[in-house]
């Protein structure tokens, strides 16, 4: 009987009419494994992932491949995006056995939720050196039967390296100058001059480095960093990782020049990056930062949020293929929905062909959209396809033209069979983009951003948030799921009520970040100073995980850094002050060494070393136009990780403001670091200067 009916994963309910009896991860399905006497099959992947639906397709649902599954296992299926914690534990073993990972993840477990068998993607059939998936059950199946001491001593004695994994963690002291000038050394040796971004192919968007390089920049002048983070954003937001109809970011890109990517698209790329090309913006006044800053919001409004104002996850990279235009309904020929194929293809949605743009846009136009998005008879992609790109930059002679040219390409593409879309809410992701969206729209006068993240932000709370401040990790349908929120729950969550905070002038969004990162201190921190990923009182796993490097979101470590450290800039607190530095000390020891993987932590480690800076802005009213003025001069302030407070002087909604009266009568700013202050000022320029690096 499979079991996923009725869950909250839009991922296992892609499998709830497989032929596999699958179960969720549940403590009745290890109870299940010991009753039969056989082992587990863990399936760990995500709604997005192209070789999760590839295996699923070839295995899952053939029923030849499932009885063999049924009768010698117990599957269970599991959403590495609902449970980041049981991806966290059985991906260790797979890296420790193998050298890598990826999902699809296939570990082997025995009853007592012991890994003993790893990989990733098995095909139907070997090829590549790679076993077919029935060979690898019948391999499990025979030595659990024939040689099951071996077995659980493997086991075993994988669990015991697990455990024996103690984190060094830098011993509390943050990192100071000389740390962070390794870091930016380390990241100068391994920057890719010609095509922006770190490192070889697949090329990820580096946006947590981004943010450490931008916050150098204002605090110490380094023109190399700026140039690094400045050259980056251009190239990728040039290529076809870059929507150029849409607006949004694709996962990752296959190749070193940002020409191809990984089609899918996540909340969390899109938050980030719209932020980083928001602060960008602030750092430059880039008109391209502008535009892909406001396309990439726009994106996650239109095409993420889900109908009770939250975020959905993602975008599938696949969707059903397109039927030649003679085929589809009303040209002659049967024709599927939408005019479909049935077929469903990565990159389906967003690839062109010449004779395609000819369609749409008759010749003259098509010849120059191929010579702008860069459509070759060739093709870039697959099967004579061109991902669009803007290979020779923005400068024609008619951009009305262009403009005329991106809108109907744009309504031709809506009539496409569309990605499907995984619409659970994640709170940490929606974090993120209440984040990326108070400050864009606060940056560039779009109050409907603002509404958009205070709508978000009202869901976490009546939705994700329970009477004790505890957080579900996911909801959907405005229900939430039944896992319990990790550290980068509480702590991206936190991160978005605190700009929020900033934004609106709403002091009860500074209340909600500190419920969370109260959990944080008292649920997630160890005596040391260390944080770990789960609770303290979370569900028990082999392992307990605690990992500080950013992966494609910052690290629930280094994120919780962050924000206890702007909570306690705007309240005094010492304590979540003195938490911050503690937890930065993996910065100090991972920054020199590996830099592209704690850039968050090199970002709040920017801001710890800058102050953070404090600014209060009070004025007669909150709508006054002076006070407004003030208030938008600090919050587009470069200085790293500064805080604002925005309201009237007899308000009770922030610490900051409290004692803070206005100067001669007239809205005042007052800006302090480090237990020192400088003179209130009124001037906006004035302000600016005291909020340079």
């Amino acid at each position: 009987m499979n079991r996923l009916a009725g869950v909250t994963s839009p991922y296992l309910l892609q499998h709830a009419d497989n032929p596999v009896d699958w179960w969720p991860w549940e403590p009745a399905a290890f109870e299940e494994a010991k009753r039969r006497d056989v082992p587990v099959l863990l399936s760990v992947g995500y709604s997005a992932c192209h070789w999760c639906h590839v295996m699923a397709h070839e295995s899952f649902e053939d029923e030849a491949t499932a009885a063999v599954m049924n009768e010698n296992f117990v599957s269970v299926k599991v959403d590495r995006e609902e449970r980041p914690d049981v991806d966290a534990v059985y991906m260790e073993a797979v890296q420790a056995a193998t050298g890598q990972g990826g999902w699809p993840m296939t570990v082997f477990l025995t009853p007592d939720a012991e890994p003993f068998y790893f990989g990733t993607y098995f095909p139907p059939d070997a090829r590549h050196g790679m076993p077919s998936f029935r060979q690898v059950l019948e391999g499990v199946r025979q030595a659990w039967a024939t040689r099951r001491d071996d077995v659980t001593d493997v086991a075993r004695k994988i669990v015991r390296d697990l455990a024996g994994r103690e984190l060094t963690h830098g011993g509390g002291r943050a990192p100071g100058e000389e740390e962070l000038a390794q870091a930016l050394l380390g990241l100068t040796r391994e920057y890719d001059p010609q095509r922006g971004g770190f490192g070889g192919a697949p090329k990820f968007p580096p946006s947590m480095v981004i943010e450490f390089l931008l916050r150098h920049h204002a605090r110490t002048g380094s023109e190399g960093a700026l140039q690094m983070a400045r050259d980056t954003c251009e190239r990728m937001a040039r290529g076809g990782i870059y929507d150029q109809l849409g607006g949004g970011f694709a996962r990752y890109s296959v190749d070193r020049d940002w020409v191809v990517p990984h089609f899918e698209k996540m909340l969390y790329d899109n938050a980030l990056l719209c932020r980083v090309y928001a602060h960008l913006w602030r750092a430059t006044g880039s008109g391209l930062a502008r535009r892909v800053a406001l396309e990439t919001a726009d994106f996650m409004v239109r095409e993420l949020r889900t109908d009770e104002g939250g975020f959905a996850s993602a975008l599938d990279a696949d969707s059903e293929e397109e039927a030649p235009r003679e085929a589809r309904p009303g040209k002659g020929g049967g024709g599927r929905r939408e005019g479909g194929t049935g077929r469903h293809v990565e990159g389906a949605y967003y690839v062109w062909t010449p004779d395609q743009l000819r369609e749409v846009l008759g010749e003259d136009d098509a010849e120059l959209a191929a010579r702008y998005y860069g459509v070759t008879e060739e093709g870039t992609f697959e099967h004579g396809s061109s991902v669009l790109r803007l290979p020779e930059g923005e400068g024609v002679s008619d951009a009305e033209r262009v403009a005329s040219i991106r809108r109907r390409l744009f309504d031709s593409r809506a009539r496409r069979p569309a990605p499907g879309r995984d619409d659970k809410v994640v709170a940490a992701w929606n974090g993120l983009a209440i984040a990326a969206l108070a400050e864009t729209g606060a940056y560039f006068d779009r109050p409907d951003l603002v509404e958009a993240a205070v709508g978000a932000a009202d869901l976490l709370v009546r939705v994700h948030l329970d009477e004790h401040a505890r957080l579900s990790r996911t909801s959907r349908d405005g229900r939430a799921g039944a896992n319990a929120g990790v550290l980068e729950d509480y702590a991206d969550v936190a991160e978005g009520f605190l700009a929020l905070a900033s934004v609106t002038g709403e002091g009860v969004w500074l209340d909600f970040a500190g419920l969370l990162l109260d959990h944080v201190l008292t649920r997630f921190t160890d005596d040391s100073g260390a944080l770990y990923d789960t609770a303290a009182d979370a569900e028990e796993l082999i392992r307990r995980p605690q990992d500080p490097t950013d992966n494609a979101t910052p690290s629930g470590w280094t994120a919780a850094a962050g924000a206890l450290l702007g909570y306690a800039a705007h309240t005094g607190s010492e304590a979540h002050r003195t938490a911050a530095e503690r937890a930065s000390g993996v910065v100090a020891a991972l920054g020199p060494r590996v830099p592209r993987f704690v850039g968050w932590g090199l970002a709040v480690a920017e801001a710890l070393l800058d102050g953070p800076r404090e600014v209060a802005v009070v004025g007669p009213s909150p709508q006054d136009a002076a006070a407004k003025a003030l208030h938008r001069t600090a919050l587009l302030a470069t200085a790293p990780g500064a805080v604002v407070a925005y309201g009237t002087p007899d308000s009770d909604e922030f610490p900051l403001l409290a004692e803070r009266p206005l100067a001669g009568g007239e809205p005042t700013a007052y800006v302090c670091r480090n237990f020192t202050c400088d003179a209130p000022t009124g001037d906006p320029e004035r302000l600016r200067a005291a909020l340079s690096g």
